[in-house]
């Protein structure tokens, strides 16, 4: 099994931890990228790749390690700790640089038999607004099983986290690994996820933006043919 993590940070805080502790129990090949480190570009709104083609981004270079070792993985992994109750920045500009991906647009088939996780982590709180920030996208993807954990440490640093938080985070990523292990190969798309596939079927059929209708025509998703099948 291989598995990515996309670290909204660069520095190994307590976020770090837990998304390294899941990583090891799922086992496998683990690829890892620290934001900004590894890429840390701000989309500039200009619209090629909605419009022609992702590789006219002028980050796509930049991005193309990245978009290979998600498209490579069988589980996606996006921690981030909590930034004034949302992703950090750098989470939330690497994020919008694949809008062209959403499902409205041009999906990766690769992402419908997908798992992902989101993981945050706080002082106090914010892990729920936090983690939809980074699952809305995997949802958008069309990834076919999401996981969201989160969970507030009571410290800024992990050797300060408690043996009983500690404790928790243990259990939690047990129970959630477990299940990753035993889907890995036979996930399956949510009826929410074939559910909106099927409203962009409808609208890919007439179309707006010439470059989704050609790559929608090509997969044969606005006939019959579906990705999960």
């Amino acid at each position: 099994m291989k598995t990515v993590i996309i670290h909204g940070q660069s520095h190994k805080g307590s976020t770090y931890h837990i998304a390294r502790i899941l990583a090891d129990k799922i086992g496998g090949e683990i690829t890892e990228f620290f934001l900004p480190r590894d890429f840390g570009e701000f989309c500039c709104g200009c619209t090629q790749c909605f419009v022609k083609d992702e590789k006219k981004c002028p980050h796509y270079e930049k991005l193309a390690p990245i978009t290979e070792a998600i498209d490579n993985a069988d589980v996606i992994i996006l921690a981030s700790p909590v930034y004034v109750y949302h992703a950090t920045g750098a989470m939330k500009a690497f994020l919008d640089h694949y809008g062209w991906r959403w499902m409205v647009h041009r999906p990766e088939e690769k992402m419908f038999k997908k798992q992902g996780v989101c993981i945050s982590t706080a002082a106090g709180g914010g892990m729920k607004s936090t983690n939809k920030d980074m699952a809305d996208s995997l949802f958008y993807w069309g990834v076919a099983k999401v996981y969201k954990y989160g969970i507030g440490v009571a410290a800024i640093d992990w050797n300060k986290v408690s043996d009983k938080k500690k404790s928790s985070i243990e259990n939690a990523t047990d129970s959630v690994a477990r299940k990753i292990i035993k889907r890995n190969g036979k996930v399956k798309p949510s009826f929410k996820t074939k559910g909106f596939f099927l409203l962009m079927h409808f609208l890919q059929k007439k179309g707006w933006n010439e470059a989704d209708v050609k790559y929608w025509k090509e997969k044969g998703w606005t006939e019959k043919k579906r990705p999960w099948r």
